[in-house]
């Protein structure tokens, strides 16, 4: 089986059936707009497809790749299972599984303003891995933020197709592009809609929901001198600590571009004051 849902789709560059602003919030790691949209989600897909939950197979639930620092798509997918289990409890079925592909490299090149083909051949350059044994014969939901050309997908099924997975497949998005006479570049509009500069991701930052995600950890990397010097003074030195870990994690401190920036945060001693 190999199906898919969106809850709302993309006919318009000027109307839209979700908020672009919410949408621009949770991004950036408001996780409260990630909540919001995975209920929507799960009402929506209840509705239209409660059929595809009526099995005895486990399920398990999947973000987009990410190496160590969560997607804002994970966010959306653990709110997902949140709303996924209840529902699944009150038919006194056990609960679904959380799992993930794992990715090796990252890039810092901004996707949303890619076309098909060269996001295609960016994410072609990444290895990935995926436990097919645990996935063998199971349901298996993907579930991603947004699909616009649909490359992730694309990179998903020629991994499942590579390592043989034997399973049923669903992907689930928030939105979907559906008119493609729309420049793809339109996902970057609802990226940045409301949160355009330095100042708005301070905001973001100290909202109580706020959990960093890639996108936020690769805008905060890439800024300028006087822009990161701005934001290290106005946000809280514990969000610093854990900006400086998570970068290290994902080996962002191999990354030339976001050097400057990490030695910073060494230099200053923001990190457990060494």
């Amino acid at each position: 089986m190999n199906k898919r849902y969106s809850l709302h789709h993309i006919h318009s560059a000027e109307e839209f059936t979700f908020s672009p602003a919410e949408y621009s919030y949770f991004k950036y790691g408001d996780t409260s707009y990630a909540e919001k949209f995975a209920k929507e989600l799960f009402d929506g897909f209840i509705a239209k497809h409660e059929d595809l939950l009526d099995t005895h197979k486990d399920i398990i639930v999947l973000p987009s790749p990410y190496m160590a620092i969560p997607t804002a798509s994970n966010f959306l997918c653990f709110y997902f299972k949140k709303y996924l289990d209840f529902y699944l409890f009150q038919k006194g079925r056990k609960s679904s599984i959380i799992s993930k592909i794992n990715r090796n490299h990252t890039y810092i090149t901004d996707y949303g303003n890619l076309n098909f083909e060269d996001r295609k051949n960016l994410i072609a350059n990444d290895t990935y891995y995926i436990d097919k044994d645990f996935l063998k014969g199971k349901l298996c939901i993907f579930i991603d933020d947004i699909k616009i050309t649909g490359s992730h997908e694309y990179t998903v099924h020629k991994i499942l197709d590579q390592y043989q997975v034997e399973a049923d497949f669903v992907f689930l998005y928030y939105a979907e592009l559906m008119n493609f006479d729309i420049d793809p570049k339109i996902e970057n509009y609802f990226n940045y809609y409301a949160v355009k500069n330095v100042k708005h991701i301070a905001e973001v930052m100290a909202k109580p929901d706020f959990q960093f995600n890639t996108r936020i950890v690769k805008y905060i990397l890439g800024l300028d001198s006087g822009n990161f010097e701005y934001l290290t003074s106005t946000i809280k030195k514990e969000l610093m600590d854990s900006l400086l870990e998570l970068a290290i994690s994902n080996n962002y401190h191999l990354i030339k571009e976001y050097e400057n920036n990490i030695n910073t945060l060494t230099q200053t001693e923001i990190y457990y004051g060494y």
